[in-house]
């Protein structure tokens, strides 16, 4: 989907009822899952709960957006190969030449395609089948590319 307000392109992960227990009974609230991009280089997932799924929806990609990170893309794909491993699950991502495509699955696929990344190996190595988790590994793994950024900006600086 593609939020007007914004420019950013955002998917739906997950939309989960929980429940909190009072003393009076249940007080049920939907918590969503939404991953924003911009196609450019930058990435986020928010994660919020509302009292019905488009105010969640609308927290969660605004804490998306807030939280995002920058990718480096080289040639349409990433400079180097990294891990990131959140909880139990655990992404192995992989640069790939051109015209290679985006080889993933599940959510790390969402995560790549709404940063930019067009050309790109990945793999979920960790035991959990969560896509909350396996979203968070993939950002922490993309997150891990910042130390490039840094280097490039040496590299600028000294000449």
């Amino acid at each position: 989907m593609f939020d007007r307000k914004t420019g950013w392109e955002y998917r739906v992960v997950e939309i989960k009822r929980v429940a909190r227990v009072t003393r009076g009974g249940k007080r049920f609230k939907i918590r969503a899952v939404v991953i924003a991009g911009n196609k450019n280089g930058k990435v986020g997932i928010g994660i919020e709960k509302g009292d019905d799924v488009s105010q969640a929806v609308n927290k969660a990609l605004n804490a998306a957006i807030k939280t995002s990170i920058n990718v480096p893309i080289v040639n349409k794909t990433i400079p180097y190969t990294v891990e990131g491993k959140v909880s139990a699950a655990k992404v192995l991502i992989k640069p790939a030449k051109e015209g290679k495509g985006l080889v993933a699955g599940g959510t790390v696929r969402i995560v790549l395609e709404l940063a930019g990344v067009e050309n790109a190996i990945a793999k979920i190595i960790g035991v959990t089948k969560n896509p909350l988790t396996n979203a968070l590994s993939a950002i922490a793994a993309l997150h891990k590319l910042n130390k490039y950024i840094k280097q490039q900006e040496n590299v600028n600086q000294s000449n």
